[in-house]
């Protein structure tokens, strides 16, 4: 599986929330293949809406999913998860436009994480 992470450009610690996150599932049994990670308010013209997603459909820039979607298929990840949490909306367009299940951590560290190798 692939780990997406959206992170505040204030947020320090998004690398070792990213290591706790594939961790957590590794312990479940999922193989984690790759990570992308996109962060905001890191260049001046996003510090101002550093608490708003990119996007309310995919949290993402349409480049960031673009490139999830790539490396899910370079890899053969059988599905995508998110750091933080989804809306159902979220999971829904996430999931068509990366040709694999998306899903929230919390959402898949409570499934057992086990079905998912890779």
């Amino acid at each position: 599986m692939v780990i997406v992470g959206y992170f505040s450009g204030k947020q320090r610690d998004w690398a070792a929330l990213m290591d706790a996150a594939a961790r957590a599932l590794e312990e479940r049994g999922a193989r984690v293949v790759g990570r992308i990670v996109q962060r905001r308010g890191v260049s001046a013209g996003g510090a101002r809406k550093m608490a708003l997603p990119f996007s309310s459909r995919t949290l993402l820039t349409y480049g960031k999913v673009r490139e999830a979607a790539a490396l899910r298929e370079r890899t053969n990840a059988d599905a995508a998860v998110f750091v933080g949490d989804l809306t159902q909306r979220q999971r829904r367009v996430l999931t068509g436009m990366l040709g694999c299940p998306a899903a929230s951590l919390a959402d898949a560290l409570a499934s057992g994480a086990s079905g998912a190798s890779g």
